[in-house]
């Protein structure tokens, strides 16, 4: 009989359950939502988010490294040779690599962006494109220009440093143009200043001929 007495003290009066359940919701009523009623209203997505993988199709030079790299072997390439002629007469020919297909199963990619971090040529970048949902997971494998809209979406990378060191790569570019401009600007500087061959003669002695002096 004590037990019995001890759990209704415990459990109160009857329905006091209910009544802190009713409280709880009338309290979270009062709160600001946290929900967004999507897609009416699209979510804010923070800076550099990994949505999709565009393709920045003139920097790939068909190198397979991602396709060799990819831990899920999402990634499907297919190009061909073609000869390139001699930029300068006598000069040998070369072959080149051209991009055939460029596709990517996202149905078996795992976002782990390898691929990204491997491409030596920046040909592959983060998209915040997130809308990509198909009814037929064979639809999740997009070509090449469907990757290529989706590099518009790309945003542009933070801004560096102040205090931060340049790129090297940035600081020997500067330098060659920096080499470049002063020797245009000597090639200038030369072109403009007169030849000392086309200067008059000096003065002869007077009554040397062609001064005007009686022969």
């Amino acid at each position: 009989m004590a037990l019995d007495d001890l759990a209704q003290k415990k459990s109160g009066w009857p329905g006091s359950g209910l009544a802190k359940g009713l409280a709880v919701t009338l309290r979270t009523m009062t709160r600001k939502t946290h929900t967004a009623q999507y897609p009416d209203t699209l979510p804010e997505l923070p800076p550099r988010s990994r949505g999709v993988i565009g393709l920045f199709e003139e920097n790939c030079t068909v190198c397979m490294l991602c396709a060799r790299e990819c831990p899920d072997w999402c990634i499907y390439i297919d190009s061909h040779k073609e000869t390139v002629p001699a930029a300068t007469p006598g000069g040998r020919e070369r072959s080149q690599n051209v991009l055939d297909r460029f596709a990517i199963d996202f149905a078996l990619c795992m976002y782990c962006g390898i691929c990204i971090e491997v491409c030596p040529f920046d040909a592959l970048f983060w998209s915040p494109e997130f809308e990509y949902a198909e009814t037929d997971i064979r639809d999740l494998t997009h070509e090449r220009d469907k990757l290529r809209e989706w590099m518009w979406t790309v945003p542009e990378p933070p801004a560096l440093d102040p205090g931060a060191e340049e790129p090297k790569e940035v600081a020997a570019a500067r330098k060659t143009a920096d080499k470049l401009a002063a020797a245009q600007a000597a090639e200038a500087a030369a072109a403009a200043a007169p030849d000392p061959s086309d200067a008059p003669g000096e003065p002869g002695p007077p009554g040397a001929p062609g001064e005007g002096a009686p022969s």
